[in-house]
């Protein structure tokens, strides 16, 4: 019996060097939890979180942590990008364009500001604050557009949220490099005298920008020239996916942000021609599979184990909490101020919670910077309480904010 066992386990470890086994596994595991979740209420997506969380390191460590399935997050990114930046069409930005900036900026200053004061509060130091008020400012446009797509939503409230979480990832790195820039100035004032620290970030986070928009701006176009004459929608899919993906790999490549290049995309492409409508439809049969993959793996990468410290669950606790209440009450301020519809008022704030990708990149390129590399032992040690702090928001947002974007996404639309 125990040679059987041991045979059944070589078995395993041998077919989970291969990717291409570990990418149905996870499709199957995914799919039913998934069914489970929505016969319980819940959405698809948490699913699928929790079916990643139960193949990784946390419980049965079945995903290799050297497998390549970063190129799907790479793709499902993408995707979710390009389908964001689609809803941009000027006709609807000249009648909701003021609406979204107002509720956008109005969220991410309340959130900036709460989160920082929070923590101060309870005793981490402003510099570090500051940092984790501006990463608070990210959110996950991925569960967003998952959920949509899957309810089949459509109207004005779905074009006010599609409009906010695009221009949120922009003003949360516009955000967090102002605060980087005041933080090093603070913790290594010689630094930042210099111009090593703030100025180079801040003209860093610029030009990032700037060349992503740009990048995404030319694909947008030569997708629009190559598939223009096209009628056949295989060779529309081949054309739209393989120019995407080469924007993608430049985008990482010259490290610029593929979300805002691929946003980018996506909005020439519906404002050049309303024919461009056929390719975002042509995208449409590949999202379940690979959003299902996206999900799974993000849920992979907890471990909530590595995150039960006494220090980590407080300031976590508060780091939550304070950002939940400021992203709805900033999008509820926003809403009075620009007028907007009650269900609006009342339920966009709830969509605002997920958090992941960017979250964690930010908090990262914190850890990773030389400004930092170069401060005493004593930081250091705080800025890896902040990376776990930020993994540890990730952990329960993921988990908690799609069942509610779901809920908020429902009711609203009931009132349209």
């Amino acid at each position: 019996m125990n040679l059987i066992i041991e045979d059944f386990f070589e078995f395993k470890e041998l077919l989970s060097q291969h990717s291409l086994f570990i990418i149905g596994l996870l499709l199957v595991f995914g799919y039913f939890l998934g069914k489970l979740a929505d016969k319980v209420k819940l959405p698809e997506i948490t699913g699928y979180i929790i079916s990643g969380l139960l193949m990784g390191d946390a419980v049965f460590q079945m995903i290799p942590h050297d497998s390549e399935l970063t190129i799907v997050t790479d793709v499902a990114l993408a995707l979710i990008a390009l389908t964001i930046g689609g809803e941009f069409s000027l006709s609807k930005l000249k009648v909701m364009g003021r609406e979204v900036m107002i509720l956008t900026i109005f969220q991410i200053l309340l959130t900036y500001a709460v989160v920082s004061i929070s923590l101060v509060i309870f005793k981490l130091e402003l510099p570090f604050a500051l940092l984790m008020g501006a990463i608070a400012t990210a959110t996950a446009p991925a569960a967003t557009v998952a959920i949509v797509q899957s309810l089949r939503a459509h109207g004005r409230f779905i074009d006010r949220l599609y409009g906010i979480v695009a221009m949120d990832d922009a003003g949360a790195v516009i955000v967090f490099s102002v605060s980087f820039a005041i933080a090093t100035g603070m913790l290594s004032p010689r630094e930042a005298a210099s111009g090593h620290g703030a100025s180079l970030l801040i003209f860093h986070a610029f030009t990032e920008i700037v060349f992503s928009l740009l990048l995404g701006a030319l694909f947008g176009f030569f997708i629009h020239k190559s598939t223009r004459k096209h009628t056949n929608t295989g060779e529309i899919l081949i054309l739209t996916l393989a120019l995407v993906l080469l924007e993608t790999a430049l985008a990482l490549f010259f490290h610029l942000s593929p979300l805002l290049s691929n946003m980018a995309a996506g909005a020439v492409l519906i404002n050049i021609s309303p024919r461009n409508h056929r390719i975002f439809r042509t995208l449409e049969p590949l999202s379940p599979p690979v959003y299902a993959l996206f999900f799974i793996i993000a849920g992979t990468e907890l471990n909530p184990s590595a995150l039960m410290k006494k220090e980590i669950l407080l300031l976590g606790a508060v780091f939550i909490v304070s950002r939940a209440i400021a992203k709805y009450s900033g999008i509820n301020l926003g809403a009075r101020a620009a007028g907007s519809a009650h269900n609006i008022r009342k339920y966009l704030g709830f969509c605002m919670l997920p958090q992941a990708g960017v979250a964690i990149g930010l908090v990262l390129m914190i850890q990773t910077s030389p400004v930092i590399l170069a401060l005493p032992e004593a930081e250091q040690a705080t800025i890896s309480l902040m990376v776990n702090i930020v993994l540890l928001s990730v952990f329960f947002n993921e988990l908690t904010g799609p069942p509610l974007s779901k809920f908020a996404i429902i009711h609203a639309m009931e009132e349209e």
